[in-house]
């Protein structure tokens, strides 16, 4: 996901279709005879190389920028967050210290009726400098002001940029200075942002524009992980800071060779006794981005020694029943808190006169598509829950199941010829080739619209491009090289979760990419005022009536199609021992696994 699915995950986000950008929900449970998303254990051995196959990259090799579940995965090892999902059965969706000493409470960190948070550093955290040296309070103000900066913002700051005081302003004048390196470290230099200080070098003070129950579980984002004061020295996001991180994490990186390897090694800053969340059983992490998805898993399935786990290629759809069927104990299926696939209409593409921007094509699209089809493709309902609204079920509760656009090609011509397309259009699709499912959603939704007379041409995308060179570039949508696309969006964080899907799809301008995810440039004041309106609710219940009511105005403009909210699924190779289902990163934690005795990589 966020994009991300991944982020979305925001993460970032996955799934039997592709990749979102961001995030997820509770614990998996196995396909096979083990239980609760974890293998038979044992006795942990530390040792060896693990191996990671896939055939995609990170978004971003930088914790503030990164908005994508698999860049996610990548940060877990070298890059600790102020707070984190444990992999740990039953609590993998709960927020717990990682370079806090703990979660505030009232009274106890959170003070001034719920708007200051005030966070305890651990003292044990360093940076992998020379000589090593402790990571700071100031370290997280730097990271977080990195976060809106004019050369690649992150991409969820439309969740809480209104949200943390003076930040709005803070952003705002940022977004007016030069996009060289030098600019911006004198921006950050000689601005702050009211709402984050240091109050000394390990305690650090949220200051917010009102209470916000949510907002310990919205620290578990990467974008807060603190900055060294070197990276000032490099445009954020960039190719160059790719190639001079600096770890405070257990392991750190050695060599990246983007779309190609990244080797990883143990991080001797690191100390053990100031991380309660990574074990780092391994010595080493070796990601090969070079395998296909196929490839990936007949490697993983048939005990080849320099193969152990998954990077970005899970289980293709295809071989899912069999393995499901025998009872294969290394796969798992884990739930999420996603919208994967889903269809995004580009409002802004100038093709066929601006067809996209009418809300006529696109209420015609999606009474064209036919939902159950892509389903199928996708591995069928024990994998893909319908999904036909814009919240899955367990975001915020008491959604209510309803389908706006039931499946109806006579409709959809109805419509096209209503809005001035009585012999239909062509239409260009964007997908990634490398992914089975993404692959099978285009071609399905290919198949279905002809039946309206409706012409889709397709615009394959690697799985590294998919995002950072297309969805998150705002002049390829706005010169047409897309009409519509697969994505995919996970949930940023868990519990009340419903503004981290509202904020950065759908909330107009303030979402546009590349600061946000709202792909397809949606715009509707409606929309906008609710969002606002729902996140200053006092109660859940209160933001939930709220909330329904965008979703239901979303559903009206027909902004997206949604498909499916996914159970994911997971492989490993049977030497692989320890393995635990973290929805946040949508894969098993690698720094909590271990390898087999004697089969300890190759």
């Amino acid at each position: 996901m966020r994009p991300g699915t991944r982020h979305a995950g925001a993460v970032a986000a996955v799934c039997v279709a592709g990749l979102a950008v961001t995030g997820c929900s509770t614990s998996g449970t196995t396909g096979g005879s083990g239980g609760g998303g974890t293998t038979a254990a044992g006795t942990p051995v530390k040792g060896g190389t693990l191996n990671l196959l896939g055939s995609g990259d990170v978004d971003y090799m930088d914790p503030n920028i990164s908005y994508y579940s698999v860049g996610y995965m990548a940060l877990r090892m070298w890059s600790r967050q102020l707070f984190t999902y444990p992999a740990e059965q039953g609590r993998t969706t709960t927020a717990v210290p990682d370079l806090a000493t703990a979660v505030p409470t009232e009274g106890h960190g959170i003070s001034n009726g719920g708007k200051t948070y005030t966070i305890s550093l651990q003292p044990g955290a360093k940076w992998n400098t020379s000589p090593a040296r402790a990571v700071t309070a100031q370290d997280v103000v730097r990271g977080v002001k990195r976060t809106c900066n004019p050369a690649q913002p992150f991409g969820g700051l439309p969740d809480y940029e209104s949200l943390i005081t003076g930040m709005t302003s803070f952003c705002d004048g940022f977004a007016k200075v030069g996009q060289s390196a030098a600019a911006m470290k004198a921006y950050m230099d000689s601005h702050q942002i009211p709402g984050v200080t240091a109050k000394d070098d390990h305690t650090v003070v949220f200051r917010l524009t009102q209470p916000a129950s949510y907002f310990v579980d919205m620290l578990t984002l990467p974008a807060f992980s603190p900055a060294p004061v070197e990276w000032e020295d490099y445009v954020p996001g960039s190719s160059q800071l790719a190639q001079h991180t600096i770890s405070d994490g257990p392991y750190q990186i050695d060599s990246y060779n983007p779309t190609k390897q990244i080797s990883f090694s143990r991080n001797p800053a690191w100390e053990a006794s100031s991380d309660p969340i990574r074990k780092a059983y391994v010595d080493k992490i070796v990601v090969d981005e070079t395998v296909s998805q196929d490839s990936t898993q007949q490697q993983l399935e048939t005990g080849t020694p320099s193969a152990d786990m998954e990077f970005d290629n899970y289980p293709p759809a295809s071989q899912i029943p069999g393995l499901v069927a025998r009872k294969d104990p290394n796969l798992n299926i884990g739930p999420t808190a996603s919208s994967n696939p889903y269809i995004v209409y580009n409002t802004v593409s100038p093709s066929n006169n601006g067809a996209m921007s009418k809300p006529l094509v696109r209420q015609a699209l999606s009474y064209a598509i036919n939902r159950d089809d892509i389903i199928q493709v996708l591995g069928g309902k024990t994998l893909n829950t319908p999904l036909s609204h814009v919240l899955p079920s367990n975001v915020v509760g008491g959604e209510k199941n309803v389908d706006p656009y039931p499946y109806d090609p006579a409709k959809a011509k109805q419509l096209l010829a209503q809005a001035g397309y009585p012999n239909g259009l062509t239409l260009k699709m964007l997908y990634r080739n490398a992914s089975e499912g993404s692959t099978k959603t285009f071609q399905t939704v290919q198949q279905d619209l002809t039946k309206a007379g409706i012409t889709i041409v397709g615009v394959a995308s690697p799985n590294a491009d998919f995002y950072t060179k297309y969805l998150q570039v705002p002049s390829v949508a706005k010169r047409g090289v897309w009409d519509l696309s697969v994505a995919g969006w996970g949930s940023d964080w868990y519990g009340n979760a419903a503004l981290s899907f509202f904020g950065p799809l759908f909330n107009g301008k303030s979402a546009f990419p590349p600061a946000g995810s709202n792909f397809g440039f949606y715009q509707s004041t409606a929309v906008d005022a609710l969002i606002a309106k729902a996140s200053k609710a006092k109660t859940p219940e209160e933001a939930g009536a709220i909330w329904a009511q965008a979703d239901q105005q979303v559903m009206k403009d027909a902004a997206f199609f949604p498909i499916t909210q996914p159970n994911q699924p997971n492989y490993h190779a049977s030497q692989v021992r320890g393995a635990v289902y973290v929805p946040a990163i949508q894969n098993f934690d690698p720094t909590n696994v271990w390898l087999e005795s004697g089969k300890q990589g190759g």
